[in-house]
C-alpha cells in the first residue's frame, strides 16, 4: 500500500511540475491537460487510440521487466521487435497456403523464437564471456536495424516505391476491434502475456529462481541455483515477448513489414518497466498511461498551441519522480551497509 501511495504521489508531482513549467513558459496548463484527457479518454475512439498505442508498449515494457527481474538490463528490445516483425511478415508471405488462424499462430511463435534467440546472444555472452548485456544489446539493435532494412529494401521488397514486404494474407491478420481504428485483438495477447509472466514469477520454480537471481546472486548461488542458466532463460523470455510486439504490429496494424515500423517502442519499454517497478501487472497500467499521453498528444496539437514535445517532457518527469524514491531507498540501504561494516 505504501508503494502504491508513493507511486500516486510521484505521478501527481510529475504532472504538477509539468504544469508549472508550462505556466512559466506562458502556456495554460489547465488547457493543455484538458486537451490531453479529451484526446486520451474523451470518446470511444479516443479510448481505442489509447489502447492501440499502449499495446506494443505492454510487450516491450514486459520484456524489459522480465530481464530486470533476472538481474539483467535488456536494452535491445528494439532490435528484438524488428527481428520478430520481419519473421512474422515472412511467414505470411511464404507460407500463405495454410489456414489463417494456424498461420497467425505460427507467425507469432516464429517471431517469438527469433526474438528469443536474438536476445539469447546477449545472455550467452554475458554468462560465457562476461560481456555486459547493455553493450551487446545496443550493438544487436544496430545489427537488427541494418539487417531488416536491407531485407525490406532488397530481397523481400514488394513492388512500389515504399520499402515494404508483400501484404500478409487476410486470414492471418488480427481483427480490428473498432475499425478503422488500429486497436486490434493484439491487446488481448498483450494482456495474456502479462498474466502468464505474473503466474510464472509467482507460481513456478523457474520464475522464483529468476527473481532470486535478480535479487541477490550470491544468495541464489548458495541456494543451489544455476545463475548462468537462469540469466540466459530470462533473456530468452524477454526477447520472445519483445518480438511479439513486432509481430502484432505486422499482423494487426500494418499487415506487412515496412521500414520504420517501430518509432522506438523498444526504448519506450524501458520507461514503462521503470514506472511499473518491473511488476508484470503494473506494466499494463504503466503502458496505458504512456499510451494515453501519446493518444492525447494529437488532440493537444490540434486544440492548443502547446508543443507536442510537452508530452515527452511529461514522460521524462514521470520517470524522474517515480525513480527518486527508489534512488533514495538504495542510497539509504548502501549507507546502512557501510555503517554496519564500519561497526
Amino acid at each position: 500500500m505504501n508503494r502504491l501511495i508513493t507511486l500516486i504521489l510521484s505521478l501527481f508531482a510529475a504532472f504538477l511540475a509539468g504544469g508549472l513549467i508550462l505556466a512559466a513558459a506562458g502556456y495554460d496548463p489547465i488547457e493543455a491537460y484538458r486537451a490531453l484527457i479529451i484526446g486520451a479518454f474523451g470518446s470511444t475512439n479516443a479510448w481505442a487510440n489509447t489502447l492501440a498505442k499502449a499495446t506494443p508498449l505492454i510487450f516491450t515494457g514486459l520484456a524489459v521487466a522480465v530481464a530486470f527481474r533476472g538481474g539483467l538490463f535488456n536494452i535491445g528490445g528494439e532490435g528484438q521487435l524488428l527481428m520478430g516483425a520481419m519473421a512474422a511478415a515472412l511467414i505470411g508471405v511464404f507460407f500463405n497456403g495454410l489456414p489463417g488462424i494456424l498461420l497467425a499462430f505460427i507467425a507469432l511463435l516464429a517471431a517469438g523464437i527469433v526474438g528469443a534467440l536474438w536476445a539469447g546472444i546477449a545472455g550467452y555472452m554475458k554468462v560465457k564471456f562476461g560481456a555486459h548485456e547493455v553493450i551487446v544489446t545496443i550493438m544487436l539493435n544496430y545489427i537488427a536495424a541494418s539487417l531488416t532494412n536491407y531485407l525490406v529494401n532488397y530481397p523481400f521488397k514488394a513492388e512500389g516505391m515504399v520499402p515494404r514486404t508483400e501484404t500478409i494474407p487476410a486470414g492471418m491478420q488480427l481483427t480490428r476491434l473498432i475499425p478503422p481504428n488500429q486497436l486490434t485483438t493484439g491487446i488481448f495477447i498483450a494482456v495474456i502475456a502479462c498474466l502468464v509472466i505474473y503466474w510464472m514469477f509467482n507460481r513456478t520454480v523457474y520464475g522464483y529462481e529468476i527473481r532470486a537471481v535478480g535479487l541477490n546472486q550470491d544468495a541464489a548461488r548458495t541456494g543451489g541455483i544455476n545463475i548462468g542458466r537462469r540469466m540466459i532463460l530470462a533473456m530468452l523470455i524477454s526477447g520472445f515477448i519483445a518480438a511479439l510486439a513486432g509481430a502484432v504490429e505486422v499482423l494487426g496494424v500494418y499487415r506487412y513489414f515496412v521500414a520504420g515500423i517501430s518509432p522506438g517502442y523498444g526504448f519506450d519499454g524501458i520507461a514503462v518497466a521503470v514506472l511499473a517497478r518491473n511488476h508484470p501487472l503494473g506494466v499494463l497500467l504503466s503502458a496505458l498511461l504512456f499510451g494515453a499521453l501519446r493518444s492525447g498528444s494529437m488532440t493537444l496539437d490540434r486544440l492548443t498551441d502547446v508543443p507536442t514535445d510537452f508530452v515527452v517532457m511529461i514522460q521524462a518527469l514521470v520517470i524522474i519522480f517515480v525513480a527518486i524514491p527508489w534512488v533514495v531507498k538504495r542510497i539509504n540501504l548502501m549507507r546502512k551497509r557501510g555503517e554496519s561494516i564500519g561497526s
